[in-house]
């Protein structure tokens, strides 16, 4: 074969015929046209919405250190109160190496610990004072308008169970995660004037008298 004669191949077609193949596959996995391939994502969205109505505060992060053979070793540890405002709260301790985690782990412990808290429209039915170690903490119901009067873990805790108008007091140690219990205490022993008639087996009108 001599070196100057030509030597021809045929076109090939596929690479004018790609672009086209590959728009096509382009809109039918995006769904531009309003097809079925629009993947999970609302209905994922659809179920954080249901999920909503919990919230969660951080009361505390602390860095925890652990003396070891080796030196120290460094932990966080997350105090997380969930509540959905409802009369639901409740409190947990999350502990891990990293602060995210730590407050995961605290939310996971803290609807594991759900109470529920009785009302009378926005406020407690009767004083009480929760107690915890050493920190005691006075609740009393309050006039409509007055709002939560507390501070710290307490307004925490009261605010995400539903409470609007309270009166509160810290008795005793100031610990964030001790007042925090000792409020949770006080609200779980809460009883409603059905309760406390039932109870001694008297009529409300009785309990009143």
């Amino acid at each position: 074969m001599d070196k100057d004669q030509n030597i021809s191949f045929p076109a090939d077609d596929s690479s004018a015929a790609a672009p086209e193949g590959a728009r096509k596959g382009r809109r039918g996995a995006t769904g531009r046209d309003g097809g079925p391939n629009r993947g999970p994502g609302r209905d994922d969205k659809r179920g954080d919405k249901e999920q909503s109505e919990w919230e969660e505060k951080i009361i505390q992060v602390r860095r925890v250190t652990k003396v070891v053979k080796g030196g120290k070793k460094l932990s966080f540890r997350a105090v997380v109160a969930v509540g959905n405002h409802k009369g639901q709260v409740g409190i947990g301790v999350g502990k891990a190496s990293e602060v995210v985690s730590a407050i995961q782990k605290g939310v996971v412990d803290a609807k594991k610990s759900l109470i529920s808290v009785p009302l009378v429209g926005a406020t407690i039915p009767h004083q009480i004072t929760g107690k915890t170690g050493s920190s005691r903490i006075l609740l009393k119901p309050a006039a409509k308008g007055t709002g939560v009067i507390a501070g710290g873990a307490a307004r925490a805790i009261l605010e995400l169970a539903g409470v609007g108008d309270v009166l509160s007091k810290s008795l005793g140690a100031r610990s964030p995660l001790n007042v925090a219990r000792a409020t949770v205490d006080g609200l779980s022993n809460l009883r409603t004037f059905e309760e406390a008639a039932r109870l001694r087996g008297v009529s409300i009108r009785q309990l009143f008298a």
